[in-house]
């Protein structure tokens, strides 16, 4: 088997469920799944090491869901959870974090419209490390941040969701 289809072996489920994660559009992410691979071998001399291949990819493959966005602004948004929209635990095979398990007990639609109610970077944050179930150190590499800002970042946004759901269970 040819290196670049180990590659995509490996790593083509992680770029594309985290873009499916983003645009919970299934032709879309697999439209830009494809694209990714492709310029990532276009520009894999530019891979230092510095960081995990799927991190370097997932960083493509956000830079490409910027220009499927740009070539497609007939698309509005691919905030909204519509009709192709999957459950959290559809998005990844691996171990449940304690943060999707936390989650997980609330319902899944409200879990689901709290969090696209929630604001930027938030809702990136939580798609990334909930759905994609990405380490800190990957959100930070992928966001162009540091990890610390990725950590406190994410906890804020949890604390700012589980005000939300207090208050209005309160109501």
């Amino acid at each position: 088997m040819e290196l670049t289809d180990k590659i995509y072996e490996k790593y083509g489920r992680t770029v594309y469920r985290y873009l499916l994660s983003l645009t919970h559009d299934e032709n879309v992410a697999e439209e830009v799944t494809q694209e990714t691979f492709y310029q990532a071998l276009r520009g894999i001399d530019r891979f230092d090491g510095s960081c995990r291949l799927s991190t370097w990819l997932c960083a493509i493959a956000k830079n490409q869901l910027q220009v499927y966005r740009r070539k497609h602004p007939e698309v509005e948004s691919f905030d909204g959870f519509g009709e192709t929209s999957k459950p959290p635990e559809a998005y990844t095979d691996t171990a449940v974090s304690a943060e999707t398990e936390a989650l997980g007990r609330m319902g899944e639609v409200d879990l689901l419209r709290k969090l696209h109610e929630l604001p930027e970077p938030y809702r990136e944050l939580f798609y990334l490390r909930v759905f994609g179930n990405l380490s800190f150190k990957d959100i930070s590499t992928i966001m162009g941040k540091s990890e610390n800002w990725a950590r406190v970042t994410f906890y804020r946004g949890k604390e700012r969701l589980r005000k939300e759901i207090e208050d209005e269970r309160e109501s």
